[in-house]
Parts: structure tokens; sequence; C-alpha cells
């Protein structure tokens, strides 16, 4: 198995993005990661050409690789595929990353070591603890953001302080232990439900303060609908998480 790490950045009409985030990801990884990494963009049959961009980034780099999806799906297949992919290939650590610089890629060493010293399973990098933040949100986004936090904390009954970021590093035994086939949520509602089982199955969660930045090219593809998703989510993982305590032996 390769201990080389693999960052999963899903992608969807980010053509404005894709060629600056990747290189910026590599540049980090090669003084971070030296033994060798793998950047997986996972396009999700992006009308703007951000697949065909992928494609060149891939033809220059051998450690850049593109999964082609045919069409939109959601974030969470769009990482299902990706972890899949890193996993047969025996990925021992899966970044998740957003494409449109919201996570800042000089983060990624931090959570890499964290990880790899065994500080932890699961590496969160939070905006809501100590030394965390976001820059460039008015008062509402603001606000929403840390109710939808605090509602998640409240509904699954977890310390976690950002259950909806997604800028994360598993360990392998983590998606392997989390049973992926059956993760049904397709929007943000996906961050929340691998963090909760990964907690419900007993593995180690740390976060560590980032400061997320509001992107700079393309459109955000939040909608009413996804966020709803998240909240109808909620209660069901609750009772799931319930019912496997209670079915575990004394």
């Amino acid at each position: 198995m390769s201990a080389i790490p693999w960052v999963i950045v899903p992608t969807f009409n980010e053509a404005e993005n894709i060629e600056a985030i990747v290189a910026a990801i590599r540049d980090v990884l090669l003084d971070a990661s030296p033994d060798g990494f793998r950047v997986l963009v996972v396009d999700d049959g992006s009308p703007d050409g951000t697949g065909r961009l992928a494609d060149g980034l891939a033809a220059r780099h051998a450690d850049v690789e593109v999964l082609h999806r045919p069409r939109r799906g959601g974030l969470g297949p769009a990482y299902l595929a990706g972890f899949a992919r890193a996993l047969d290939a025996g990925a021992a650590y899966v970044f998740e990353m957003d494409a449109d610089f919201s996570h800042d890629p000089a983060d990624l060493p931090r959570l890499l070591r964290a990880v790899r010293d065994g500080e932890a399973d699961l590496v969160l990098g939070s905006r809501y603890v100590a030394g965390g933040g976001v820059t460039d949100w008015g008062p509402l986004r603001r606000f929403v953001s840390h109710a939808g936090s605090w509602y998640a904390r409240l509904v699954l009954g977890v310390g976690i302080r950002d259950l909806t970021g997604g800028f994360k590093c598993f360990r392998r035994s983590v998606l392997e232990g989390i049973d992926l086939p059956t993760v049904r949520s397709r929007g943000y509602g996906f961050q929340v439900e691998l963090t909760y089982r990964a907690l419900m199955a007993g593995f180690r969660v740390r976060e560590l303060p980032i400061v997320f930045r509001n992107r700079r090219r393309g459109k955000s593809k939040m909608s009413p609908r996804i966020a709803g998703e998240a909240i109808w989510l909620l209660p069901q993982l609750r009772q799931r998480g319930t019912r496997r305590r209670t079915r575990q032996p004394a």
C-alpha cells in the first residue's frame, strides 16, 4: 500500500479555478509529501470545459488524475467516486477539498501531519475553533452558517464545532470503516454524515483551525435545496446512530 496522500477535488463549472488550485496544491505537497502524492479531480460533466482543462493538467503532471462523471450528480456521489478510486489505488490518506480556494492549500500539511503523526484518524479544517474563522461573508451568511453548525451539534449530540465543513483529511481506515456504500446524502449534508459516522464508529476526530475564504471566481453551488437536505438528514442520522449504539454488546 502506498503511504502517499490523495487530494480529491470535485468540480462542476470550475474552469476559472481548476488550473490555479491544482498548481497551488502541487506546490504545497511537493514540499510536504516528497515521497509522492496524487491530486484527483472528479468532474461532473462541466459544460464550461473544466474537465478538458483538468485533462490537460493530467497530461502534463504524472501526479494529477481526472475522473469524469457524465453529469452533475451532487457533491456526495462525486466524493464517493473519488474515495473509491483512491482506496483502490492504495491511498493511505485522503483529503476532501474545494476547488475554489475557499480552502487554503497552505493548510494541507498541518492536516496531513496530524493524521500521519497519530493525533487523529480524521482531521477537520474548522472555521469555528480558536484560531479559525471566515472572511468576506456578510452578517446573514455568518449567522446562517453558525446556526447550521449549532443545529447539527444539538441534534446529533456531538461536540464537533464545524460539522458542515468540507476540508478534511481521512486515514484510510476511516473510509473503510464507515460503510461508504450506504451513504445517501448528496449535498453538504454529506459532510455532516461522514463526520458523524466516523464518531459513531469510534474513530478519533480532531478539529484544526482554518480561515475559510469566499470564492473570488465562479458561482457558488449552494442552494436552498442543498441546505434543506442537511436539515432533513440530521434527525435520521441521530436515529440511526442511536440504534447502532443500542445494538452494540455490553
